[in-house]
């Protein structure tokens, strides 16, 4: 085992099979990590917290944080980085599954780049099985490519980063905003100086599904994305320019029709396994 932390949040709209493939990824790795925290966001149904005993009893160091009432992903990661006894923390959504190296791969680049403060990867996106990857979302890899990558989207694919505690809390940490506390958080950090990075390779299977689409669309998306654009200004990350033209184009891909939405993500946004 390595001196490390994995975080995880759990509510009880999930699937207790999710959750096992999940956590089973998270203790199967080549490079384990010395205590993995789990943050039960309100109260779970009887098929989680099966899941979870389940676990407790055979891996001791999955140390469970349980909230009282669902808060939130932001509030309910920044109540488990309080319980994140080691300065790297690498986070894990509880749905995904983790290939078996991941961890040792972004173990090493935190090692040899201590200038770096997050590290990233590819994600192999499927539908129920990961033997059926519909598409990877590929990221620039350096630095600096990041920087200006980030300014139109996400720099890095959250669930498999893996960051140094300490940066994230001198930048707030995981400030509450509807959907997007990562990407605020990593254009806060950016603004401040850190340095991100992606390995160019896919290292998680993130689970997806046709409502996936559909939740990333409608007005009320749309207006919640814009207001993050807008706070993007603030902290001088982006000019007006920017601005106006990452609203036009998101927009148009969260008011067209679901069908046409899910394409665009699949063929424009992502390499789908197709045109691989």
């Amino acid at each position: 085992m390595q001196d490390f932390s994995v975080l995880l949040s759990v509510y009880g709209g999930e699937k207790g099979e999710f959750l096992r493939q999940s956590l089973a990824s998270v203790f199967a790795q080549t490079v384990r990590a010395r205590e993995v925290v789990l943050v039960e966001d309100g109260p779970l149904t009887e098929d989680l917290y099966r899941v979870v005993e389940e676990f407790r009893a055979r891996q001791p160091e999955l140390k469970v944080v349980p909230l009282p009432v669902n808060g939130g992903l932001g509030r309910a990661l920044n109540e488990g980085l309080k319980h994140c006894s080691f300065d790297i923390v690498a986070r894990m959504d509880t749905d995904d599954i983790c290939r078996p190296d991941r961890f040792e791969k972004q173990l090493r680049v935190l090692r040899e780049r201590p200038d770096v403060a997050v590290v990233s990867a590819w994600i192999d996106e499927f539908v129920d099985d990961p033997g059926h990857v519909v598409s990877t979302r590929r990221l620039p890899e350096r630095p600096e490519e990041l920087y200006e990558y980030g300014k139109s989207r996400c720099p890095v694919n959250h669930p498999v980063v893996m960051f140094r505690k300490q940066a994230v809390l001198e930048c707030g940490g995981y400030v509450h905003y509807p959907l997007f506390e990562d990407y605020y958080l990593w254009a806060r950090m950016m603004v401040g100086g850190a340095k991100f990075y992606n390995l160019q390779e896919s290292l998680l299977w993130f689970r997806t599904s046709p409502d996936m689409f559909r939740r990333r669309g409608g007005l009320r998306y749309a207006l919640t994305e814009a207001r993050l654009q807008f706070l993007f200004v603030g902290i001088g990350y982006i000019g007006l320019g920017r601005f106006f033209k990452n609203l036009a184009v998101r927009f148009a891909v969260r008011l067209v029709p679901n069908g046409l939405r899910s394409w665009a993500y699949r063929h424009l946004l992502r390499r789908g396994t197709a045109s691989a």
